[in-house]
């Protein structure tokens, strides 16, 4: 009996002092961590998109922490909300933020834009994109499957005619739907102050891209010579506006013959169906 009372006692103090040693090494081990850098964390969606350009919400309360960067407005899906919670832990006014929208720069739906093929394969763009470039003529236009819809975590996408088109109200500029695109056709773009887009990515010369859609850019050029502000130019066939430079008058779109400008801001779809 004495020895079973041995024994027991022999492996109590065994664990006793491994759990101390281990008590004691998880002290000595510890990494600290950084309550501001958690605080920030908590004001951020969580989305981990890499929009602001780190790898991560991880990374940039790091960096917000650490000083590497100042800049509180680089959260697109937080949007206003994280930027001013951010300042608010940082103890810094809050900075002016540009709206932005996500917008797809293609009209080739079933009206303006033939098909060249019958695709039965899986509704995908991104597979459809690996047979001739797509069902439809124009290689470089939407495929209109919905890779884009399906990645949005806003439901600001729906397909309209065979073309995805994204509600400016309801995106949160996180760039999901961009990497989703097989055609590279999503871009991010200013929603104030209702900027002009093309929404034509075709580098076809003019008269190829006529017959092709309806609604792509030719390249004629009546928008650079319409716009006061020297926002458009021509390349690679196809017209494209500087933000910077552009008033969002509006005369770039009225001159277009094919129809392929609209004006975008954050609370109305630009007249784009």
């Amino acid at each position: 009996m004495n020895a079973i009372f041995i024994a027991a006692a022999v492996v109590s103090a065994i664990g006793l002092l491994g759990g101390l040693g281990l008590a004691a090494a998880s002290k000595v081990m510890a990494v600290p961590t950084d309550e501001k850098a958690d605080e920030i964390k908590a004001c951020l969606p969580g989305a981990s998109c890499g929009v602001c350009g780190y790898s991560g919400c991880d990374d940039y309360a790091s960096a917000l922490s650490s000083g590497g960067t100042d800049d509180t407005t680089l959260c697109s899906p937080g949007g206003r909300d994280a930027a001013e919670a951010i300042a608010g832990v940082l103890g810094v006014a809050p900075a002016d933020i540009l709206p932005k929208t996500a917008v797809v720069l293609c009209r080739g739906n079933s009206q303006n834009a033939g098909d060249k093929l019958r695709y039965d394969g899986a509704k995908s763009c991104r597979m459809a994109a690996d047979v001739f470039g797509g069902p439809k003529k124009c290689v470089q236009g939407c495929i209109g499957f919905g890779d884009c819809a399906r990645a949005c975590p806003n439901e600001a996408i729906r397909i309209c005619e065979g073309v995805a088109r994204i509600d400016p109200a309801k995106c949160g500029a996180c760039r999901l739907c961009v990497a989703a695109c097989p055609k590279n056709l999503i871009s991010v773009v200013p929603a104030s102050g209702a900027k002009a887009v093309v929404l034509c990515k075709s580098r076809e010369k003019g008269a190829v891209t006529k017959k092709q859609c309806g609604a792509g850019c030719t390249g004629c050029g009546m928008c650079v010579k319409a716009c006061g502000a020297g926002a458009v130019s021509i390349g690679g066939f196809c017209a494209e506006v500087d933000f910077e430079k552009c008033t969002g008058c509006g005369k770039c779109a009225s001159v277009c013959p094919a129809g392929s400008i609209f004006l975008i801001n954050k609370t109305s779809n630009g007249g784009i169906t």
